[in-house]
């Protein structure tokens, strides 16, 4: 490699963008930051604009790591950019995130290969007239509404009722022309992450436990409103499955480097996939690091073996 530091790549700190997650990214890139500095590599970090490629040229850097959240940044746009430039960079190509990221898309995949998820309709914007019959006579209410595209629960609504339906559309339609509306389900939250290239390995499984009984951005982010329970709290025939489906997820999509797949959990039944993550958050009050944690991996190795997956 030409651009070395004592050896070690140079690496290009990728954070910012436009999307609703960027601060999350900002937060991300901080942690990663420093993680990078202690491991001696020669790290920039980058604000995604309209300047990126111009400012990567002048860089060159040996890899990039993309510590940007939803949008542009996690869609498989970004990646896409970085393909053209040859650079290498950590997480998932541009298919894998394109998939993962469109929600709707994520779960027909799991359904063709037998990765149990709610059940689950759509909705376009300006052709819902008869909706609410279609939820009573296909998945019934409660549903839970979503933009496919958004991360960190935003735009998300769980709709308990026919009145409470059109609020929770215009939400959703503000930022998205077609919803998911899927099957509530009651149980466990959880999630698990995967890390690897050709052979993943799940890693704990993560309980998630809000102290407002929703785990939404407000909650995800701000200290002291949420506990992660490592292992969580659900039997082992279901921790199992977890984990298989997980691993399985990730193959289907094609996924690499790492991400994070979310969970419900009901009593005594087989978890259901609600999405993958393919750039989890780096955080303080992230769930990836703190399952890696749990399983050996302290955060700087995580942030280097990040970057040795992203170089095979």
């Amino acid at each position: 490699m030409a651009n070395t530091h004592n050896g070690m790549p140079k690496v290009a700190l990728l954070y910012g963008g436009s999307s609703k997650e960027r601060e999350v990214s900002r937060r991300s890139a901080q942690e990663v930051h420093r993680a990078l500095t202690t491991l001696n590599y020669l790290a920039t970090k980058i604000a995604v604009d309209n300047d990126l490629a111009s400012n990567l040229k002048k860089i060159k850097p040996d890899v990039a790591f993309i510590a940007l959240h939803g949008g542009s940044g996690e869609d498989g746009t970004l990646q896409a950019l970085l393909d053209v430039l040859e650079i290498p960079y950590t997480g998932s190509g541009v298919l894998a995130s394109a998939l993962a990221m469109h929600k709707t898309m994520a779960k027909r995949l799991f359904i063709a290969n037998n990765i149990s998820t709610p059940a689950f309709i759509t909705a376009r914007k300006g052709a819902h007239e008869d909706l609410a019959a279609r939820i009573k006579s296909s998945i019934g209410f409660p549903v839970v509404i979503k933009p496919p595209s958004q991360g960190s629960t935003i735009g998300l609504s769980i709709v308990h009722k026919e009145s409470d339906l059109r609020a929770a559309l215009r939400l959703g339609f503000e930022l998205e022309p077609e919803l998911l509306i899927e099957k509530f389900t009651e149980g466990v939250e959880i999630t698990v992450a995967v890390l690897g290239n050709e052979q993943p390995k799940a890693l704990p499984t993560l309980e998630i436990e809000t102290k407002t009984g929703f785990y939404d951005y407000e909650t995800k982010y701000t200290a002291g409103l949420s506990n992660h329970i490592i292992p969580a709290r659900i039997d082992t025939e279901q921790k199992r499955q977890a984990k298989k489906a997980a691993v399985g997820a990730y193959k289907v999509l094609g996924c690499r480097g790492f991400a994070r797949a979310d969970f419900i959990c009901p009593k005594g039944k087989e978890p259901l996939i609600l999405e993958v993550n393919t750039i989890p958050g780096l955080t303080k009050l992230s769930l990836f690091p703190d399952a890696a944690n749990a399983a050996g991996i302290g955060f700087n190795e995580l942030v280097n073996k990040l970057i040795e997956l992203a170089l095979e």
